[in-house]
């Protein structure tokens, strides 16, 4: 009698593996790790690397000691974990909190739930936004892109050489608060061009707009991800961005700055499409995509951070069951009930 195996997810309908999905991910990410590393140097590789093999060393322990498991280190997940922790981390951190980032991104964030494909939450980012609350000071000093490298290049942009610095989005927020014009802030940030190609201070994963979109194109390509999540949070915080413009042109930056600063393009195309904690349905990852966008911009307009999608991508994870309970596909073979006339 054959039975019906009922597991959680990640669900792969086709001849891929998870394992093959993480890898893809991974790959889809040497882009922007390659950008983080030429802009931020040698500070860019040690955390990356403590991130991937503290993330990796972790899973084994828990898996293998508390769990009574076999080990899953070589799906991937756990690598893809630390790797999305280290874009999310300031190249200058001390080894130390990464270490504790990855030890609450993999033990808290993913095997306190069971391991893969049972956690509710993104786990690279519980471990972000953990280290943000308990280290706000190491988590908030930012480094500068290393000047004197892109000189080769031709390129010389007027923005600030020095080792550390406050990100566009920080100063956006301190000067819209202290009442300077939106004009006058602007002026002292690099150009649309140059954040295109990661001339700002910040994490790794923000270090080039124009590498993570090139990954995302490859997950596109490859069918590892689909358009939905990526396409929704972008458009609302485009449509949102937008309208504030509009109505207040001296007080709100464009569309365009909101999009090629902080996280919006790492979380679009890479932290909310996890298979885990997004929805099923492709309506449900519309729903989940448009949340994130209006979330994200209302912390960072209205709120007391100036960025906001690590916090909208857990708030949204956590409405991820409501999603798929009353979005749903059409059952095979459903009869659509109608009302007469």
């Amino acid at each position: 009698m054959n039975t019906l195996t009922v597991s959680p997810s990640p669900h792969v309908h086709s001849g891929d593996s998870v394992k093959k999905n993480m890898y893809g991910v991974i790959i889809a990410l040497l882009p922007a790790l390659a950008a983080s590393i030429f802009y931020f140097g040698i500070g860019a590789v040690v955390v990356t690397i403590t991130s991937v093999l503290a993330c990796v060393v972790f899973e084994y322990l828990i898996q293998k000691y508390l769990l009574k498991n076999k080990p899953s280190i070589f799906d991937g997940s756990a690598a893809l974990t630390g790797l999305l922790l280290a874009f999310n981390l300031p190249t200058y951190l001390p080894i130390w909190i990464i270490i504790i980032g990855s030890l609450v991104a993999i033990g808290i964030g993913k095997m306190s739930f069971g391991g893969l494909g049972n956690n509710p939450f993104n786990p690279a980012l519980v471990g972000r936004v953990f280290l943000l609350i308990s280290f706000p000071v190491q988590m908030t000093t930012w480094p500068t892109p290393i000047i004197s490298r892109l000189h080769y290049f031709g390129i010389t942009p007027e923005i600030l050489d020095a080792t550390t610095g406050a990100t566009p989005l920080s100063i956006l927020k301190e000067g819209v608060s202290n009442g300077v014009a939106n004009a006058e802030i602007m002026q002292q940030l690099p150009s649309l061009s140059e954040l295109f190609f990661g001339l700002m201070g910040g994490s790794a994963g923000e270090s080039a707009a124009a590498a993570l979109i090139l990954g995302g194109l490859y997950l596109l390509i490859k069918k590892i991800i689909t358009w939905h999540i990526p396409v929704s949070i972008i458009g609302t915080v485009v449509i949102f961005t937008t309208l504030l413009k509009l109505i207040h042109p001296d007080l709100y930056a464009g569309p365009a700055f909101h999009l090629l600063t902080g996280g919006v393009l790492l979380g679009a195309i890479f932290m909310a499409t996890d298979y885990v904690t997004s929805p099923m349905s492709h309506k449900g990852m519309l729903i989940f995509g448009i949340g994130i966008g209006v979330i994200t911009v209302l912390i960072r307009i209205f709120g007391s951070f100036p960025e906001g999608v690590s916090f909208a991508i857990l708030i949204m994870n956590g409405f991820v069951p409501l999603i798929d309970k009353y979005i749903k596909p059409k059952r095979f073979g459903e009869v659509i009930k109608t009302q007469k006339a």
